[in-house]
């Protein structure tokens, strides 16, 4: 099939509208991940109330997805897409001042209900872009995902180096984001369902011949693939600091580290989606991840653990973009549910890593996120991956 100039002209439009929403979402949530040092030793916190207030987080996403249906039929994934991070920005903001711990645990609940609503609302325009043009992107959009977590790692390196103040460098981080936002505004894509692969086949049926278990069989790999990316974004500076031993310089480097392969990795990935398939990146992908990681856990030492995080970074890249794919073909039932259990999983999965290291070492909750990923390799064999020869391969 050939594309006219206007409709690619179209797509790439909407493309890196989208995309601008992704980055948002990454570089907020890596900008007040890459400082929780700062604020458990200005909140006095131990391992598990830093857990908790992670946990809390992951208890706002979770919460929110029935709020989520509701708005995303009342005002569609663009205007819910753009309010949410409107809303992220504000706490944000109130963050880098809260006074005392239960405030931060109501503020860091506020910011998992918006990060849920955004995740939806950005991933449905994500699924409606790949099926109104017939052109992969997904892949290419979660890479600016992790480009806005290597934003937001070096701008905390390089703002750390010239002041200690949280409130001062988040108030940057905000000025940054409000510009994505206003950059999507324009460009974004009416609400458009998602649905069947094949057009002829009605939604209802396609819903009832699917057993429920293939969906929350995508939902478990999606959640310990968010897992294993979000223990990576929350934990990696904490581990190389406390563990490792690195400088407060170089500590956020872990963060950096995962980032730039992730982002790499991503840009490149839809090529392999076409080449290999989803299944089999998925599954290859999630094994290097979580090999690799152990043997960086074991290995020790700074060099052996940005290794491993580096393959922690480019394993773990098309998990969540090929299940996001999978599920938004089986209707927008299927892909809020399984964007519900991978954003509760970004978010909670943290708080569950810090439940492990407050009771047996950092080391060990490290280990579990190895575990994690290696877990969305044996669920990746059962799932029934959607062909890829139907969609074309697009960059740019």
């Amino acid at each position: 099939m050939t594309v006219t100039t206007p409709d690619l002209a179209g797509f790439r439009r909407a493309k890196w509208a989208i995309a601008a929403l992704f980055c948002f979402l990454g570089f907020q949530y890596a900008t007040w991940a890459a400082r929780l040092p700062a604020l458990k030793s200005r909140l006095d916190l131990g391992a598990g109330e830093l857990g908790l207030l992670l946990m809390a987080c992951g208890v706002g996403a979770a919460a929110s997805f029935p709020l989520v249906a509701v708005l995303m039929r009342r005002l569609g994934s663009r205007r819910l897409s753009l309010a949410s991070a409107l809303c992220l920005v504000a706490l944000l903001a109130a963050l880098s001042v809260v006074p005392n711990y239960p405030l931060a645990l109501l503020v860091v609940c506020g910011d998992g209900v918006a990060v849920g609503c955004l995740n939806v609302a950005m991933n449905a325009q994500g699924a409606a872009l790949e099926t109104v043009y017939g052109r992969t992107a997904m892949s290419q959009l979660h890479a600016t995902f992790s480009a806005g977590l290597l934003a937001a790692a070096l701008l905390a390196s390089g703002v750390t180096t010239v002041t200690p103040s949280v409130p001062a460098h988040f108030a940057v981080a905000a000025a940054l984001l409000l510009l994505l936002p206003a950059h999507a505004r324009r460009g974004l894509l009416p609400h458009t369902e998602p649905g069947p692969a094949d057009p002829d086949t009605p939604k209802k049926r396609a819903r009832l011949t699917l057993p429920a278990g293939t969906t929350l069989l995508m939902g478990c790999a999606m959640a310990f693939g968010t897992v294993t990316e979000g223990a990576m974004n929350d934990w990696s500076t904490l581990y190389m600091k406390d563990v490792v031993k690195a400088s407060p310089t170089l500590a956020p480097m872990g963060i950096a580290v995962v980032s730039a392969m992730m982002l790499l990795a991503r840009v490149r990935a839809d090529r392999w989606r076409s080449r290999w398939g989803d299944g089999h990146v998925v599954r290859t992908g999630s094994a290097v991840a979580g090999v690799g990681l152990a043997l960086a856990l074991s290995a020790g030492g700074v060099v052996p653990t940005l290794l491993g995080f580096a393959c922690v970074g480019l394993g773990a890249a098309a998990v969540t973009p090929c299940v996001y794919v999978a599920a938004a073909e089986r209707g927008s039932d299927a892909l809020a549910l399984v964007a519900a259990m991978g954003t509760t999983g970004l978010l909670a999965g943290p708080a569950l890593i810090g439940f492990v290291a407050g009771a047996g070492g950092l080391t060990l909750g490290m280990a579990t996120v190895a575990a994690s990923a290696l877990a969305v390799t044996l669920a990746a064999v059962w799932i029934p991956w959607p062909a890829r020869d139907r969609i074309r391969v697009t960059v740019g």
